[in-house]
């Protein structure tokens, strides 16, 4: 395992840097973060290698880095963007399965759950028609299972047995939990390890996931912060540190 470079670099700040690589080679395309930690990562991307990409206030203003006003977001462009795959959306998950089917609506059966969640809401839309991925502050077995119990956000396997209806635009790209990164490079579309965060083994990883985790033999770290990097995050977009807040440092 390579080891990491900088030192004092915090736990949320690998994070950060983890989810702004989601948006890496996107192009212009609206970036859709939901939690700090991914908003961070959206701004400190457009600030750095990602200059295309467009941001929004979450309503229907197009914002800057600073959060100043660019442009004018009508509810009715944004499903333009959504339907035509320009959007890359990086959501939640209360449970993910090995293929990156997601769930946010409910615990237990559906019929009678233990727990009720946010609901389906736009999940389904968003995985068949633009690209999405996922950020787990909290990697559990919980949350990493080995069936969600109800699909929301559409995996790989289900993807493929609706048809090409189904895969035409399906991209689930990466998720980024606080252990690690994961995508689905895998020969049957299943989940990957891709680096740890340093401080984090594989062995850690593997325990808190629900089900079987392909490895490569030799997992890198998550890459380190350049300084100009790290000077924006601490300096620039969040000098309030609210990102330690979602994970602890």
């Amino acid at each position: 395992m390579n080891a990491s470079a900088t030192a004092g670099v915090t736990r949320a700040e690998y994070c950060v840097i983890a989810c702004a690589e989601a948006w890496r080679g996107d192009g212009e395309v609206l970036a859709a973060p939901m939690g700090v930690i991914p908003a961070v990562g959206a701004r400190l991307a457009r600030l750095t290698f990602a200059p295309e990409l467009l941001l929004t206030d979450g309503e229907a203003t197009i914002v800057g880095p600073d959060g100043e006003t660019e442009g004018w977001l009508p509810y009715r462009r944004h499903l333009t963007l959504v339907t035509g795959g320009r959007r890359h959306v990086m959501m939640g998950a209360s449970q993910i399965d090995r293929f990156g089917n997601q769930n946010i609506s409910c615990i237990g059966d559906w019929a009678q759950p233990a727990r009720q969640l946010l609901g389906v809401r736009g999940a389904p839309v968003n995985t068949l028609n633009n690209p999405v991925s996922y950020w787990i502050p909290r990697h559990s077995r919980r949350v990493f299972v080995e069936r969600v119990d109800m699909v929301c956000g559409v995996g790989h396997d289900r993807a493929v047995a609706a048809g090409p209806s189904a895969t035409r635009f399906h991209r689930v790209a990466r998720v980024v939990s606080d252990l690690g990164v994961f995508d689905f490079g895998t020969p049957d579309r299943s989940m990957r390890l891709v680096s740890v965060h340093p401080g984090v083994t594989v062995d850690q990883v593997r325990a808190a996931t629900g089900f079987p985790l392909t490895a490569p033999a030799d997992v890198p770290y998550t890459r380190d912060p350049t300084p100009a990097e790290l000077a924006l995050i601490r300096e620039v977009i969040d000098p309030a540190g609210t990102r330690d807040r979602e994970v602890r440092p």
